[in-house]
């Protein structure tokens, strides 16, 4: 686990599994109609029981880089934010959309009260992101809107692999040292 202070909060990787995050809100890299999916998407429905993909019935047709919020059901996490990443095109693009995923869902977490919000690496499965370039994006955007806002109080990247957690560590390490 690494952490960092930024403007009183904390910026915290770690190896793990989402759904097990005890936090006021997680992360969904949703896809656009917002069913159960595969990967991340899959792995909260199934933890959060059926009645998240009750709520989320008929709510899908979102944009790409937008976030949505419902309960957490059966997770240990009071909400989950929604939102739908990029699929890797290799264009400018790309970092725009998924800035926009880590930005609007910290925006959504706070005018929801929520103090502390877990993220998944968003796009990098089934999506193609490479991990290096969206852990840039995501880092730098994270640090960004605690810079600028002070909350919320504490922001964890919870990341599925080894591989994941030290590229996104070594990505963080270049980004605090400047």
């Amino acid at each position: 686990m690494h952490a960092v202070e930024i403007n009183n909060c904390t910026l915290i990787l770690k190896k793990g599994d989402i759904t097990c995050e005890k936090v006021d809100a997680i992360v969904n890299a949703a896809n656009r109609q917002l069913i159960p999916g595969g990967g991340v998407c899959g792995a909260i429905h199934r933890a959060a029981g059926p009645e998240l993909a009750k709520e989320c019935v008929g709510r899908g047709g979102w944009r790409t880089g937008e976030a949505h919020i419902t309960g957490g059901y059966d997770l240990p996490a009071a909400h989950v934010i929604h939102t739908v990443g990029p699929v890797y095109n290799g264009t400018v693009q790309d970092a725009v959309l998924l800035s926009s995923c880590y930005r609007e869902s910290l925006a959504l977490a706070v005018q929801n009260g929520c103090t502390i919000i877990a993220f998944p690496s968003i796009s990098t499965g089934i999506f193609g992101y490479p991990v290096r370039d969206a852990a840039g994006v995501a880092l730098a955007t994270i640090i960004n809107y605690l810079t600028f806002h002070g909350q919320p109080r504490e922001v964890r990247m919870v990341l599925f692999s080894d591989e994941d957690m030290t590229v996104y560590s070594e990505v963080l390490a270049d980004l605090v040292k400047t």
